[in-house]
């Protein structure tokens, strides 16, 4: 059983970084009526492909939660942005080979947060709690295959 840890800037960095305005300092822009808080995240991609603005709709998932696959996309970072305000999970494992339950860690994002995954970064698919829940996702597109998954060999459950 894993249990969610909180999603810090801090603990999250081996695997990508934290979206958050929390602790940025704004830009204002559009004569006093925006605050930009820029560049939280660099969007890498592996060659000349291109970045992708999509939009994820998860359904809910009830607790505790088996962890049967885990997924990782090699050539680019994905970066993950709730447009809702509820906490939701994100499981991780650091790059290299297919990831066991000792390898997998589990953070509460505080539904303000997202997250960009670093390329080769082993991750479950979006995870939603209490209700269907929208997602802006920045991902890589075109060209070579971009996904490699796998099924896990133990059992991994999420459990608050």
């Amino acid at each position: 059983v894993i249990r969610p840890e909180p999603l810090t800037r801090e603990a999250f960095k081996p695997f990508g970084d934290v979206l958050e305005m929390a602790g940025q300092t704004p830009v204002i822009i559009n004569k006093g009526n925006t605050r930009k808080y820029s560049d939280l995240s660099k969007i890498r991609i592996h060659d000349d492909q291109h970045a992708t603005f999509s939009l994820y709709r998860s359904a809910p998932v009830a607790l505790p939660f088996q962890i049967l696959i885990m997924e990782r996309h090699p050539l680019g970072s994905q970066a993950f942005m709730p447009l809702h305000p509820r906490p939701f999970p994100v499981v991780v494992a650091l790059p290299g080979p297919r990831p066991g339950a000792g390898d997998i860690r589990v953070f509460l994002s505080n539904g303000r947060q997202g997250v960009n995954l670093h390329p080769g970064v082993w991750h479950h698919y979006q995870l939603s709690l209490e209700c269907e829940s929208d997602y802006l996702v920045v991902d890589r597109s075109g060209g070579t295959e971009n996904l490699e998954t796998c099924e896990l060999l133990d059992e991994v459950l999420i459990q608050f």
